[in-house]
């Protein structure tokens, strides 16, 4: 099968009537043509780059001074989305040390809700633990100020959570420096642990994984995007998912799509990062998951090492990322529609034709262990001018 399964223009000129007409049975039609960048996209900025149209509260604080590094718009309140299971974890956890053991089956919910997202595992606690109760109980406990639970109209939308960006800094320093041994190392643990993939099919590496090379500790969050499909699996709207576009007496925005992405960074969890992003409606989410990278790369977070290579823009939807520069080695996964990928090298391989366009040279994405073919990099050339042959 074809690395790609959306098309439109790119790469050198090889136009083959015979090729085409075996190609147009395998894949769709090809797309209009449309403007493509000239160039990288830059990895780091002087000052934060919140792009165009982004509604954004930041907040990374450095563990070692004790400082903020960055603060802007630290106490604004968004929907937390997923986020808001550090706080339904915390709060399961609460009363059972001083070993805080669970049943196995209590335990494996718990690692699939902070690892992988799962939102029935959050459902499940939020039934059992006492629903907003829960974030009654933890406010006073970890000292938050900017939080509340969701609205009265959600009572079981446990995702319309309000939190800011400085109480999840205070979330986590609660974890790393006054939480018992035991607790801190079951939420650390699954947070290190965090997986590629989300239990529905959301690719979780966007912002502090997709910029920061590890070690890190991540809980991201996303919301608004319903059920469109992801570069993992096609999705259905989930509880953190839902789109609402009207919320009486809500004191948050419950319409924009939301992508969060939180937690610790460096050695010794040096930085503590809080980003909570807005996005225009309508948005998708690789626009989203690409604009939140964006801003994140350009954020100074001391104990940081930024991960190499060169990012570029790509275009088409359910781009497969193979095992090697062919379209019959193994799909690992896909990307998601329109997003930045970081490039580490590239090198030629299987010559793929798209349309009236041809192109035997493959990018390597280190962030997926995978190859895509050039034709899918918004690029005018096959070969890309500042990426190392492999």
């Amino acid at each position: 099968m074809s690395p790609f399964s959306s098309h439109g223009p790119r790469g050198g000129f090889a136009l083959v009537t015979a090729w085409l007409v075996l190609m147009a049975a395998l894949f769709a039609t090809a797309a209009p043509a449309r403007a493509r960048t000239s160039s990288p996209i830059t990895t780091r900025t002087a000052s934060v780059n919140v792009p165009p149209g982004v509604t954004a509260g930041i907040a990374v604080y450095d563990r070692r001074t004790g400082t903020f590094t960055e603060q802007s718009n630290a106490h604004t309140q968004f929907r937390s989305a997923s986020v808001v299971k550090l706080l339904i974890a915390l709060e399961h956890l609460w009363d059972r040390g001083p070993g805080y053991g669970l049943p196995s089956d209590d335990r494996a919910r718990l690692d699939s809700m902070l690892r992988s997202s799962d939102d029935s595992a959050a459902d499940f606690y939020w039934t059992e633990d006492g629903g907003s109760a829960i974030i009654d109980r933890m406010i006073p406990r970890l000292g938050l100020t900017d939080t509340a639970g969701p609205p009265a109209d959600y009572p079981g939308y446990w995702g319309y959570t309000a939190l800011s960006a400085a109480d999840t800094v205070r979330i986590y320093r609660w974890i790393l420096d006054s939480a018992p041994a035991a607790l801190r190392d079951i939420v650390m643990g699954d947070l290190r642990a965090s997986t590629r993939c989300g239990v529905d099919g959301f690719d979780q590496r966007f912002g502090i994984p997709a910029s920061f090379q590890q070690p890190w500790a991540v809980k991201q969050g996303w919301s608004g995007f319903g059920g469109e499909s992801s570069d993992c699996a096609d999705t259905t709207a989930s509880a953190a998912g839902r789109r609402v576009t009207t919320a009486p007496g809500a004191g948050v925005d419950l319409a924009r799509p939301a992508l969060h992405t939180t937690g610790t960074v460096g050695a010794g969890d040096r930085s503590i990062v809080a980003v909570f992003t807005l996005h225009p409606q309508g948005t998708p989410f690789g626009a989203a998951y690409s604009a939140l990278d964006t801003l994140v790369r350009s954020l100074n977070v001391p104990g940081a090492v930024p991960r190499s290579g060169s990012w570029y823009g790509t275009w088409g939807s359910h781009v497969q990322v193979r095992a090697d520069t062919t379209t019959s080695s193994q799909a690992l996964t896909r990307l998601p529609a329109g997003v930045d990928a970081l490039i580490g090298c590239q090198k030629q391989g299987e010559e793929v034709t798209d349309g009236q366009y041809t192109n035997d040279w493959w990018a390597y994405l280190p962030l997926y262990g995978g190859y895509i073919t050039n034709i899918y990099i918004d690029f005018p050339d096959n070969e890309l001018p500042d990426v190392p042959v492999c």
